[in-house]
């Protein structure tokens, strides 16, 4: 017989499989129970759409009455882009939620499970619940903050460079680790980089998977508005671009800019753009979750801003060495070991001879 965790692990891993399509909504995932089988299950595909509950429900029909319920987050109690998901439960019939997190949207935060109890129905709260909460730890963040969750993602040598003296960096890593990497950018809403990168390497930042999917918003800082109008990144048509600079920019370059589809967002008087602008401006469009791919100054930037939750780092068995070799961290030098960021919840992956280190801050 299968545990409540069982079936909870279910619904994780449909909730799982819409990663990157869902923003600004959660991934949600929900699994119908009757008599020790799967009757029902379903997963939240994008926004406007139905949600989880309401997929499993409508696959369970008339087997939904006396049944249990199983969904990864709490059920909605209110009226958005569709009807209260706790009214369809109502009305199936199911005589018991299993619930795996809480939501933190204010407009939810319980009223789910009041609603459901009111009713008469059994709601288990908890299960799985760390593992709910962490497939939707860019939406409880941005709930929480109303910034976008922040992962730095490197690739370094063995003895920490991303690049040699005159720029070079094709390639530290293999090629399964930037198949890797295309992976992660189709999971993020937005990705973003410094403007040295957009000059020295000319990128797309585009999700290149045989199976397609949605590209991420492409986001470039840029005080001085240097970024060359021809540049790879200014095509509108493949995904959105926005640079973040300030109000030392160049007005002709912006309006060849903006005549490409690109916004341009000025953060203020400068010198440097204000990350606490670019992320309020991101959050306050919906972005829950931002990869930031710069380089070590743009890095050094987001680290001593507090601003990174999570941190990518895939390490290549090289050493490049070079006292001028550009590093993945640059800024200000620190003083004192104990200035280190230090990584908890680490756990390593493996990518042919290339290692992959992922914690949070």
């Amino acid at each position: 017989m299968k545990t409540h965790e069982d079936w909870m692990r279910l619904a994780w891993q449909l909730a799982q499989s819409t990663a990157g399509q869902t923003a600004p909504n959660p991934m949600v995932g929900a699994v119908v129970v009757k008599d020790g089988y799967m009757v029902g299950s379903g997963a939240h595909l994008r926004a406007g759409t139905p949600h989880a509950e309401v997929h499993a429900l409508n696959m369970a029909g008339e087997q939904a009455k006396e049944a249990t319920l199983y969904v990864t987050l709490e059920p909605c109690n209110h009226y958005g882009r569709t009807p209260p998901c706790t009214e369809k439960i109502l009305d199936s019939g199911i005589k018991r939620v299993v619930i795996g997190s809480l939501d933190p949207d204010p407009l939810v935060a319980g009223k789910g499970v009041e609603r459901l109890r009111e009713a008469g129905l059994e709601v288990i709260l908890g299960v799985c619940e760390k593992e709910c909460q962490r497939l939707n730890e860019a939406y409880f963040h941005h709930r929480r903050t109303g910034h976008p969750f922040v992962t730095l993602k490197m690739a370094m040598t063995l003895d920490g460079k991303i690049a040699t003296i005159q720029g070079d960096s094709k390639w530290i890593t293999n090629e399964e680790s930037r198949q890797m990497v295309h992976q992660l950018r189709r999971q993020y809403d937005a990705i973003l980089v410094g403007v040295g990168t957009v000059l020295k390497d000319d990128p797309r930042l585009t999700s290149r998977l045989e199976a397609g999917g949605i590209h991420p918003l492409r986001v470039i800082l840029d005080s001085r508005l240097r970024t060359p109008v021809d540049a790879a990144i200014t095509d509108t048509s493949v995904a959105p671009t926005w640079i973040f600079t300030t109000e030392g920019r160049d007005p002709e370059k912006e309006r060849q800019l903006t005549a490409k589809g690109v916004r341009i967002i000025s953060t203020g008087m400068g010198p440097l753009v204000d990350l606490d602008v670019v992320l309020s401006e991101l959050g306050r469009h919906g972005i829950l979750s931002l990869l930031v791919e710069g380089g070590g100054e743009v890095n050094a930037a987001f680290l001593h801003g507090n601003y990174v939750q999570k941190v990518i780092a895939f390490v290549a068995p090289k050493l490049l060495g070079g006292r001028q070799s550009r590093t993945a961290v640059e800024g200000e030098n620190p003083l004192y070991m104990s200035e280190a960021k230090c990584l908890k919840e680490i756990h390593v992956e493996r990518y042919g001879d290339d290692l992959c280190v992922i914690g949070y801050l």
